[in-house]
This record gives structure tokens, sequence and C-alpha cells, in this order.
């Protein structure tokens, strides 16, 4: 009917070109702008009330910072007058363009922009398989989700190509701002329900019974007494855990069935915050035990998931220095009479206790801590021992252009020269931790050193050259240092004694007896010798001696390694028990 009236405009034009045609066929003509006064005004003023109400959300749910702060504003009754005016302004100002049409087809896009990503939500809550997300829709499933998504997307398309893709890179970019600028809240993230939906998943592939020496990597549990006296090994093995495992361990000793509560469910914040403030990859555990012994085997034990086990336990030194407290050089950490005065939040501070006074006890004793090391080896975990790391500036260290940065590693067994082997499964183990953190972007300016130590009367050639060639296997770049220590040796027990008429010399093997005889002047030359050869090294890497088996011999071991490891500077003593290097493709 409408075309046998109007034959001059086809179907394509005639809304276009005549917009009151509904007046000469309907009954009453003002019915038609009845009508259209009714419809505009009703959509008008929801749409006006609804995204006043939005905007107040915002603002008062502080997304977008003080940005929004005068849309706060409400009436005694509750009313966000202030929300409806900027409201009203913004749409005076769309209103200003003079094309009704162009507004309407900006509008209707982002209303299927709306309705996708409402799709979407609705698919992210379903593929994270969050068990309270049931939807009350009978004939829900994903696949409802995506046609909905591709439907919207293709209407937007067809309505105008360039108007969809400017709000669909509005969109993106209001999510970035979002994501990098709105505070945190309490309303919960779907990103952490997909986390955990595929972290999940890939741990149950990750199978340990596929694990090989090509693909190791070092999967680290430093024990943290107080994380106030260990800031800078904190973020050193940050550096050597190579995209492995990296787990913060601390034992609170006590016994829970005399507490009332679990008291280490208070401190997570705490540690979290550290973990945040001083910028490492590394995930937090916390165990009560009666003593410290039994804490690091509980974290030992039961650290970690799946395939995701630590493989690599560090300890701090056990030595009479006193702990400096290293949080002060933190800004989120440090409390003085300014940051209180301006409102600064210090809740953080009381949670660490104080740092330990040289003359205060304790929390283990000397054997016991020698007996963690032990435990250690016992359940095939490689042990490292950390002295000195208080004294490591990285910023101060790369900064000096005086003197060249070098990592110097020192493989062979201290407490055994007659043993002279840079090839076990402890002195490669010690060569990969040093690779690996010269590896590190921040170290890669540091040069690594390699010391070779013969003695007179050895084929000083053939051993540089064998050292080389296994160098070059490994595909680890390093220079090599050649020691001649005849001097240090000569100190050493078995170079003084003279073996009896029928010993085979196996006495030598003896670890016990090895331990008792070694005598203070060989561990002091062996000092003096590693101090001669660099007064400025980074770090140095050295052979730590698997510990006597014999407990009355524990605390003479302790005190072998802190005076062969005296005024070293940052110093990492390694034990390696797993095989970390293949010279296979």
């Amino acid at each position: 009917m409408v075309e046998l009236r109007y034959p001059t405009f086809s179907k394509g034009l005639l809304l276009q070109k005549d917009y009151d045609f509904l007046k000469d066929i309907n009954v009453w003509h003002p019915f038609v702008i009845i009508g259209v006064y009714s419809s505009t005004l009703s959509a008008a003023m929801s749409n006006l009330i609804g995204a006043s109400r939005i905007l107040y959300a915002l603002a008062k749910d502080d997304i977008f910072g003080k940005l929004l702060m005068p849309a706060k504003k409400t009436s005694r009754g509750g009313n966000p007058w202030a929300a409806v005016l900027i409201s009203w302004l913004l749409v005076q100002l769309v209103l200003f363009t003079g094309k009704l049409n162009t507004i309407a087809g900006i509008v209707t896009i982002f209303f299927l922009l709306v309705y996708a990503f409402v799709d979407l939500a609705c698919l992210a809550l379903e593929w994270a398989s969050a068990p309270n997300f049931r939807p009350t829709f009978r004939y829900f499933t994903w696949h409802t989700c995506v046609l909905g998504i591709i439907g919207c997307g293709i209407m937007m398309f067809l309505i105008s190509p360039i108007y969809a893709s400017c709000s669909v890179a509005f969109m993106l970019i209001l999510l970035l701002v979002l994501h990098y600028v709105s505070p945190s809240s309490s309303w919960g993230y779907i990103s952490q329900a997909l986390i955990f939906h595929q972290v999940r998943k890939y741990l149950l592939m990750l199978d340990v019974r596929k694990d090989h020496v090509k693909f190791w990597r070092p999967q680290i549990l430093l024990m943290v007494a107080n994380p106030r006296t260990c800031t800078q090994l904190i973020s050193f093995t940050n550096d050597l855990k190579k995209s492995g495992l990296y787990v913060l361990g601390h034992v609170q000793k006590g016994n829970l069935d005399e507490m009332p509560s679990d008291p280490l469910q208070a401190q997570y914040d705490s540690w979290l915050s550290l973990v945040d403030a001083l910028n490492v990859k590394s995930f937090v555990s916390l165990t009560l035990s009666d003593s410290v012994r039994h804490g690091v085997q509980h974290l030992l034990f039961i650290s970690g998931l799946g395939g995701m086990r630590p493989n690599t336990l560090i300890l701090g030194f056990y030595d009479d220095c006193a702990p400096e407290d290293g949080l002060e050089q933190i800004p989120a950490f440090s409390c003085n009479r300014s940051s209180i005065t301006s409102g600064q939040d210090c809740n953080l501070q009381p949670n660490f206790p104080p740092a330990r006074d040289a003359s205060s006890s304790k929390a283990l004793s000397g054997k016991e801590y020698v007996a963690i090391i032990s435990d250690s080896i016992k359940m095939l975990k490689n042990v490292c021992l950390a002295r000195y790391f208080c004294q490591l500036n990285k910023a101060e260290l790369f900064g000096c252009k005086n003197y060249e940065v070098s990592i110097d590693v020192w493989p062979l067994n201290p407490l055994r020269p007659d043993s002279a082997n840079y090839v076990d499964t402890c002195s490669l183990f010690l060569l990969q931790m040093a690779c690996i953190l010269n590896m590190v972007r921040s170290w890669r300016s540091a040069k690594l050193r390699i010391f070779l130590c013969v003695e007179s009367g050895n084929s000083v050639g053939e051993q540089e050259k064998k050292l080389k060639q296994l160098l070059r296997q490994l595909r680890i770049k390093g220079s090599i240092k050649t020691l001649h220590w005849d001097s240090v040796t000569a100190l050493h027990w078995h170079k003084q004694m003279v073996p009896e008429d029928g010993c085979d010399g196996s006495f030598a093997n003896n670890f016990p007896s090895n331990a008792m005889r070694i005598s203070d002047d060989y561990l002091m030359a062996v000092n003096r010798m590693i101090l001669e050869q660099s007064a400025h090294p980074a770090i140095r890497f050295l052979y730590l001696p698997r510990p006597p088996a014999n407990i009355a011999l524990h605390e003479r071991y302790l005190e072998q390694l802190d005076i062969m490891t005296k005024n070293l500077g940052p110093t990492l003593l390694i034990h390696g028990i797993s095989a970390v290097t293949s010279i296979d493709l």
C-alpha cells in the first residue's frame, strides 16, 4: 500500500526522504506526533536516569579516581542529582552534532557492544567452571554465548564498519585504563578464576616422570628467619631462580594445641606485601612447628604442587654477625615520623618482628643448623648457604666503572685437596648455578671466572685443556684462572702425615677423620688465597663439603666453614645432589 501511494521512492529511501508518511495512512494524524514525542521522551528519560545511576556508581566506587568526584553528590533522599546533571550536559554536547541518524547508529553499536561483553562475561564464567555461576536460563550453554557474541559483532559492522571499529578500540583502551588505574576491589576477578582453571589443568599435565636434565631449572626454597634482615638475599635469589619455582619459607616455633587460633594466617598479607615491594616472583609458605629443623622438613616435603616442587634449599649462614634491618630502605615498609604525620599506612610494620640483637639468643643451635643441611641432602635436595649478602648492592656494584665486576667460581672441594676433581656432580652444579646467574639480564655485564687449583708436579696444561673442553661442551662462557696452591696444600694434614707400612691410604677417604685433622691454619690459608685473587668480585661461588655423619663433629664442621669464608663478601656455598648439565642436544 505504501508503495502504491509513494511510487517515486524506492524501498531503501522512503524513511530517509519522508518522515511524516505514516500520518497519511493513520486513522488520526496527531496520533503519530503524540507517539513520536511519547516514545522519544520515555526513551530519553530512561536512558538519562540509567546513565546517571551508572555514572554515580562509577564515582562511588572510585573506578576512575578523582576524575568523577563531583558525581558523588546526592540529595538528602539519596538522589544523585550531580550525576544526572553531568549526564544531561554530556547528552547536550552529543546533540550538537546535529545528525540524529549518526547518533542513533553510534548508540546502537554501543548497545550491541554491551550485549557482546555480557555474553563474553557469561562465557568466561562458564569456561572457568565457577561453582557459584548457576544461570536460570534453561537453554544456557557456552554455544549460546558464542552465538550472541558473533551476532552482535556482525550487526555492529553491518551498521557502520568505521564506528564499530572505533567503538571496539575505545572499549579496549578503557579496559587497559581500568586494569592499570582502578583500585583493588572486593568484587572478585574473573581473570583469577580463569587463571586458576588453566593452571590446575596444566599442572596435571606436568608429569615428573618425563623430567629430563636438558630442561632442568632451579626450583628454590629460601628459608627466611626474619624478612627485615634478608631483603638483599631475597632479591638475589629471585635472579638465581631462572624462571623456576621460588618459595619463601618461614618457620615459627610454637604448638597449635596451646594457641586459640593459627597465628600464621594474620601474617600472610605482610609477606605478600613484602613480595610486591621487592618485586620478586615468589610464593610464600609459612609453617608452625616445635623446632626449626622439623619446620624445614615440613616445607621440603609439602612445598610446591605436582611437578613444581623445590629441588634446592637456600639458607642464610650461621654466624655471630649482627643482623641489619633492610626493610628501612623500602618505602612501603619504612615508618618514620613524617610518614605517620602524613597519614601513611604503617600496619605492615609490626607484623615483622624487630631485627635480632647480636647479644640475643638464636632460634636454633649450630648442631640443628648442620642437621638441616644433612636432612636436605638425605631428601636429595641441593643445598646453598648464603653469607654476607647484606653487603650486596647491585646498583652500586654495576654503577661503578673503576673496576670489572666478576663472578668467581671455585669448583674444587677445599677440604679435600687430595681429590682434585672438577667433573663431579657438585662441581658441575656449582658451574651451572654460576652460569644461570650470569645469564640474567642484570648480571650479564659481570665476567665469569673459574679458578683451577693445581699442584706442582701435575700437568697444568693438560688440566686446563680438559677444563676448557668441559666448559665448551657445557656451553658456559668464562675465563679460567690457574693457581698454584702448593703453599696452601702443604698445610693440609694428608701432606704432613707419613703413611705407616702396610697402610693403603684409604683412611684419607674417611671424612670424620678428615674433619678432625684439618687445621685452622690450612683453612685460613684457603681464605687468604681466595681473597688475594680479587678485591671486588660481585659473588663468590664455593664448593660446600658434605656434613660429617657424626653428629659430634657438626659444630667443628660449622667452624671450618666460618673460617674459610670469613670476610669474603657475598658468598654462596653450594652442594649439588642432582645432575643438572648435559652435553647432548
